[in-house]
């Protein structure tokens, strides 16, 4: 038996003839490039590489090294294409995603839409952005937000995309890989859940309780202690506020801002009363023109890839290999495909720096669909 010491001097021999390879493998990778840059042909050769890897797995001698040696070069030549990427790059055919940049968002004060009735905290977003004298106009849904914008009713539309405790608006993702609308700047709002009633009532009497069905999960705490009230989804904070103030039945309660109460006349009853001090809302500034700010350094994007194994890590990888810092990723089911699901990352970057192309190009020749949602 060979001594460790002698076994690890021959490791560290096959090692350096290992580097000495892959960097000439690498050179080779270059000259590739080169040629595709010359007669204008794709990266991504899906049919080359499957013949590639059948043929390396059969020089194995040792036939338990064949799945070893595939995932060996399918990492290899992952790592050619994103350098036949850099290249291309560098000789100026990064993909253009068509988005203008722009000093400030033009917009009317009134072409700006929310869903929800005033005193949503989607309106308290809209004035945090663009400034507390902006009017705008709101609408019963989150599609009815988008469409407006799509008919040109509205400039910008507001919708809430996550929640830091009860997550994501999923509905509002599938709505922007369906409409053609981009996402333009984000506004961060603490969520401050009050229980809300008419003048005169009080928590003794209060048998329902209203409001958004993630303002009465934030609310959870509370409502746990009064377990005999009937808890009723509405649409929105404000409507549920709206709606006690229209019945006019003092057994009746909505949960909302403070600020909605002050907009109906109505008492609050109980202040504080989601269960985290910490509680945000993130709404996403939405708009039909492919604009972006100058300096924007988030980019929101979504991709569907084939349902085999690697796939996502495949994608994730031209991420890694640009050195890029993934901040969020989040799936959603594909309709009417069971069980297979789109992906929506955000990154940090902006869409006219080198190494953001670089990634966003491999990203599209990899996915079986690509859309960049937005840099803001």
């Amino acid at each position: 038996m060979k001594e460790l010491s002698k076994i690890r001097e021959e490791i560290d021999a096959a090692d350096r003839q290992i580097v000495a390879l892959y960097e000439a493998r690498m050179k080779l990778a270059g000259e590739v490039a080169e040629y595709k840059l010359s007669v204008g042909k794709p990266v991504l050769d899906k049919t080359r590489e499957k013949e590639k890897l059948a043929k390396v797995r059969g020089l194995v001698q040792e036939k338990e090294n064949s799945y070893g040696v595939g995932e060996l070069f399918e990492q290899i030549m992952a790592l050619s294409r994103k350098r036949q990427y850099q290249m291309l790059i560098q000789h100026g055919q990064g993909q253009d995603h068509g988005f203008t940049q722009v000093g400030q968002l033009p917009f009317s004060s009134h072409k700006i839409v929310y869903q929800g009735a005033e005193g949503a905290y989607s309106q308290l977003a809209m004035k945090a952005y663009f400034g507390e004298g902006t009017q705008g106009y709101h609408v019963k849904t989150w599609r009815d937000a988008m469409e407006a914008i799509k008919n040109g009713e509205a400039d910008y539309a507001v919708l809430p995309i996550e929640n830091s405790s009860a997550g994501i608006v999923g509905e509002n993702f599938d709505l922007l890989v369906e409409y053609g609308n981009f996402i333009v700047a984000e506004q961060i709002i603490k969520v401050e859940h009050a229980l809300l009633g008419l003048p005169g009532s009080s928590l003794s009497g209060i048998t329902h309780v209203y409001s958004h069905p993630q303002a009465l999960m934030q609310s959870v705490d509370f409502l746990e202690a009064h377990k005999g009230w009937k808890q009723v989804a509405e649409e929105n904070t404000a409507v549920a506020a709206r709606k006690i103030l229209e019945d006019g039945q003092k057994n009746q309660a909505a949960i909302a801002s403070p600020v909605t109460a002050q907009i109906y006349g109505l008492e609050i009853l109980k202040g504080n009363i989601n269960y985290s001090e910490e509680n945000s809302t993130r709404f996403i500034i939405v708009s039909g023109q492919k604009i972006c700010l100058e300096g924007a350094g988030k980019i929101s994007i979504c991709f569907e890839v084939s349902h085999e194994s690697g796939s996502l890590y495949h994608m994730l990888s031209h991420l890694i290999f640009n050195n890029l810092n993934m901040v969020k990723i989040e799936s959603r089911p594909i309709k009417d495909k069971s069980f297979e699901y789109r992906f929506f990352v955000d990154l940090e970057g902006n869409l006219q720096d080198g190494a953001v192309q670089n990634a966003l190009k491999g990203l599209e020749e990899g996915a079986l669909y690509f859309k960049v949602l937005g840099n803001y």
